[in-house]
């Protein structure tokens, strides 16, 4: 049975693994290699990280950065959401993103927002099932570096939800 939990820093092997996933997959972030804990902790609000576990493993997780330091904004967030590549298509990213959300509502973000690349159609469609919106898409908005997209400029689709 998959259960969440808040991350811990004693998770983070296991999360940077998921994250390298992410981006050999080359459908999840236009980063290059995962960050440091310490980079990861300082850009992601502590209050807003959970991990998907199977036991003691951890099978996926979700964090969230601001997205402005301005106090209007204190509000928005920008999200994501890994699952582990094994464990891709049981339910964990649902189960991920639904706990992420409720948790968000209780810490008083009012906006949740993400940039999706086209062809992550499950994404897509999570995000769509959980009350996310399309805002717009922003075309050739980054050239990829590393992986099997190497070379080519990549679209995003932005995507929100507000409480």
């Amino acid at each position: 049975m998959t259960g969440l939990r808040p991350m811990r820093e004693g998770d983070w092997g296991a999360v940077q693994e998921i994250y390298r996933q992410g981006i050999e997959a080359g459908n999840a972030t236009f980063e290059t290699e995962p960050p440091s804990w310490e980079h990861f902790d300082a850009g992601k609000r502590a209050d807003l990280r959970l991990v998907a576990v199977q036991g003691d493993e951890v099978v996926g997780w979700a964090a969230a950065s601001p997205v402005s330091s301005r106090e209007v904004y204190r509000g928005v967030v920008e999200h994501s959401v890994y699952v582990e590549e094994g464990h891709q298509g049981q339910g964990i990213g649902r189960l991920l993103l639904d706990g992420f959300l409720d948790l968000a509502a209780r810490q008083g973000v009012w906006t949740v927002q993400s940039s999706i690349f086209p062809e992550n159609v499950a994404s897509l469609r999570l995000h769509e099932a959980c009350g996310f919106r399309t805002v717009g898409r922003r075309e050739r908005i980054a050239l990829m570096q590393t992986g099997p997209w190497a070379g080519r400029w990549r679209d995003t689709i932005l995507i929100e939800r507000r409480a």
